[in-house]
């Protein structure tokens, strides 16, 4: 009986909701270590303390908002893009639901490295799918191809998220450091290792070549 194989496509979109879960229970496990969260989760965290939501919620409306802001660039979205907005507010308000902030120093300590970690194959998982970028990450793009620098205007949107969810009332701490600077390497290592090798990304590359 002949093998029935999964399509690349479904395939695809498997590793892509499987990253961004990934993506959304780290995001979990910094918020509840209440060492400090990601900048953008500085923002989200503000957001729900002023608006009486859950910080996934406003992960959710933060996302929708900014992709609403690739209508004027003329940026589009992907399958992956929309997964992103709603997957990773709803696993991280799940893994908030069943884990609580620890009293030891320890276990807020292993509770932020595991999040900051799980960012690295879970992006790899995500951006490896290649089924469009991040609302944020869309933005920056677009931005981008108007005339600005990449890293000014990578460093101006997180800077500008961080700096009105702490005058809302978000967490900044350690954790934020440890984020930003752990992240890119981890997700630098897994990347290149969890890039889906299809026929559709290589078209893709080709166009862009040619």
């Amino acid at each position: 009986m002949p093998r029935v194989l999964p399509h690349p496509r479904l395939t695809r979109v498997v590793r892509c909701f499987v990253g961004l879960v990934m993506l959304g229970v780290g995001l979990g496990l910094t918020v509840a270590g209440d060492l400090g969260v990601s900048p953008w989760d500085v923002l989200h965290q503000g957001l729900s303390e002023r608006l009486d939501i859950t910080i996934g919620t406003a992960s959710i409306g933060v996302g929708v908002l900014v992709l609403l802001g690739w209508i004027p660039l003329r940026e589009r979205p992907g399958v992956g893009t929309v997964m992103n907005v709603f997957v990773i507010g709803v696993a991280l308000d799940l893994t908030l639901a069943v884990v609580d902030t620890p009293d030891a120093l320890w276990a807020k300590v292993t509770y932020l490295l595991v999040g900051v970690w799980l960012w690295g194959p879970g992006s790899g998982l995500y951006i490896g799918s290649g089924l469009g970028p991040g609302p944020r990450d869309g933005l920056m793009t677009g931005l981008a191809r108007r005339g600005l620098r990449v890293g000014p205007v990578r460093s101006g949107i997180e800077l500008s998220a961080l700096a009105v969810g702490f005058l809302l009332g978000g967490t900044v701490g350690i954790g934020t450091l440890v984020f930003a600077l752990g992240v890119g390497p981890n997700v630098a290592w897994w990347l290149p290792r969890l890039t889906v090798d299809s026929a559709e990304p290589r078209r893709a590359r080709a166009n862009l070549t040619a």
